[in-house]
């Protein structure tokens, strides 16, 4: 029997996912956000010195498997969570988006981000950094496995909370 290679995968496909979670996100749909994730799913923020360390050997400043993301969201979306009422309006722009590996129905993804996060009495803040993804075919979509943010600032004291997902 022959089984088929798998499909070709393009980064402009790659790139409109990506595109469209970050509307999600912009748009604070964090429960159609939700829906694009694996029920392994994985959300990383580690330090910005250790942007490669391992999340069980190192204080990582988000590390949430599927359940913690989901109550992470339950609980931004609560009108109870002082640290997202009203709610951070924020702006995405990413780029330099590659494929950098294929293993089977997993594609592991490199991008840029720019997150603008404008919040009432406060200046605006930029986050800047790359965004690593581990996706899964799904069809002809993907859902994240994995989802890694890497902020570049050296301080991150100045950035305020990260109350909101990145």
């Amino acid at each position: 029997m022959t089984v088929a290679p798998p499909r070709v995968i393009t980064r402009a496909e790659v790139e409109d996912f990506l595109y469209h979670e970050a509307a999600l996100l912009d748009e604070w749909k964090l429960n159609e956000w939700q829906e694009l994730l694996t029920d392994d799913a994985a959300y990383y923020v580690p330090p910005n010195d250790q942007l490669e360390g391992d999340h069980r050997t190192t204080l990582f400043l988000v590390a949430d498997d599927r359940e913690r993301i989901r109550q992470r969201i339950i609980r931004v979306l609560d009108p109870n969570c002082h640290a997202e009422f009203p709610k951070s309006r924020t702006r995405r722009l990413i780029s330099n988006v590659r494929i950098v590996a294929r293993d089977g129905d997993l594609v592991t993804v490199a991008a840029n981000f720019v997150c603008y996060r404008y919040r009432r009495y406060e200046r605006i803040r930029e986050y800047v950094g790359a965004y690593r993804y581990i996706l899964r075919c799904a069809g002809d979509s993907f859902r994240i496995k994995e989802r890694r943010v890497l902020i570049d600032a050296h301080e991150l004291g100045t950035l305020g909370s990260v109350s909101f997902i990145l």
